[in-house]
């Protein structure tokens, strides 16, 4: 049993996403587990994060700005492990500060650093050898993404080489500005636990307590990131505490759902 899956067999789980580097995030990400998130995602900033909204483009832009570096981003990995050694974390990112050094020095610092998974936005099934390989080598989940374009004759290339669980991106278009509509979630998460043998998480436009509770009901995993970004930008430095709040508020709707 990996973090992963222990924590998936608990029932639906609250995965929550802040941007690495981004205001006091070693706080931020005691906040979040003390309010009850189950998987951590932490983003690994960019450039040009062509699959984020507005919210998370200006979470790394902060955080760049700040001087973040891959190597900070490890650090803050690391010392997490640490401080939480049971709880899952996850590297969100784009492919070029990830594969830059090569694939098998990024896999080899992510299990140094205690990292649980990867969610690599820009290399698609195809390209799996970019990344995949080193990753399942050094035994860290390589977690893709479903679209709702994603169709029957696409699903098992994205299922193949895929573990910790599937993220299903609910929405064509990019984070944080629009939701899903729920009808739609069911039948699209209905339709891919057909095929999958692994959780199937659902992210994009979840913003509040109430949506989270509607998609724990259907989904293994419900992921919030934009909504907690937002805090992160209000209140700065003081931001641990707002986002610990409504972490509370979004466990409490998800685990309802167990």
């Amino acid at each position: 049993m990996t973090r992963l899956s222990t924590t998936f067999a608990k029932g639906p789980a609250l995965i929550t996403f802040v941007t690495g580097g981004d205001g006091p995030t070693d706080a931020i990400l005691d906040a979040l587990v003390a309010g009850g998130a189950d998987v951590i995602e932490l983003g690994m900033p960019f450039t040009d994060p062509m699959a984020d909204g507005p919210a998370i483009q200006a979470a790394n832009l902060r955080s760049l700005g700040a001087g973040t570096k891959t190597a900070d981003i490890f650090r803050i990995a690391a010392a997490f492990r640490v401080r939480h050694p049971e709880v899952p974390l996850v590297l969100m990112g784009y492919a070029n500060p990830m594969i830059t050094r090569g694939p098998e020095w990024f896999a080899a610092e992510c299990a140094k650093a205690g990292v649980d998974g990867v969610i690599c936005v820009d290399i698609p099934p195809e390209e799996d050898p970019e990344l995949g390989p080193a990753l399942r080598a050094a035994g860290v989940s390589l977690i893709r993404l479903a679209t709702p374009t994603t169709d029957a004759a696409r699903l098992p290339a994205v299922l193949e080489g895929s573990s910790g669980f599937l993220y299903y991106v609910s929405v064509t278009g990019i984070t944080g500005l629009q939701q899903a509509a729920q009808t739609s979630i069911d039948e699209a998460v209905s339709r891919l636990k057909v095929h999958a043998t692994i959780p199937v998480a659902v992210g994009f436009g979840v913003r509040t307590p109430e949506q989270a509770a509607a998609i724990a009901k259907v989904a293994d995993g419900v992921v919030v990131g934009s909504a907690l970004v937002d805090l992160v930008a209000k209140h700065g430095a003081a931001a641990a505490g707002p986002v610990g709040e409504l972490t509370r508020a979004l466990a409490q709707a998800v685990h309802s759902a167990r």
